[in-house]
């Protein structure tokens, strides 16, 4: 049974940042003359030196231009697994039919044998 008093502490959620952006402030930080400029930039944005550090690093690696440069978009890979999966099928069941064909083409010989054999016996003058 749930609690009858909710938790009152709000949980933050995590900031995160469009890589524009982020590239923008480094343009600004790095243009800056003095460390006063910094600091007075990353205090008018809400910003700290770690995610600063962070923002760099990911820039030096090549991550921002990465992120900046992708468009999301539909995820081809879950269509191709289905049509993968789809196709897979259908080889399974044209095999299983495969095999039901053939043996309804032995159940029809067998059964004209059997007719046959019927007849046979049942005709005293052969």
């Amino acid at each position: 049974m749930a609690s009858k008093n909710p938790d009152p502490e709000v949980r933050p959620a995590r900031q995160s940042y469009p890589a524009k952006y982020k590239l923008k402030v480094l343009a600004e930080l790095d243009a800056a003359d003095s460390k006063a400029e910094r600091g007075e930039i990353m205090r008018r944005e809400g910003l700290y030196s770690s995610l600063i550090s962070a923002w760099r690093d990911q820039r030096d690696k090549g991550a921002l231009e990465a992120m900046r440069a992708s468009r999301p978009g539909p995820k081809a890979d879950a269509t191709k697994a289905e049509l993968a999966r789809l196709r897979a099928k259908v080889t399974d069941l044209e095999d299983k039919l495969a095999t039901a064909e053939e043996l309804i083409e032995a159940q029809g010989k067998a059964s004209a044998l059997l007719q046959a054999m019927r007849r046979k016996s049942a005709d005293p003058a052969s």
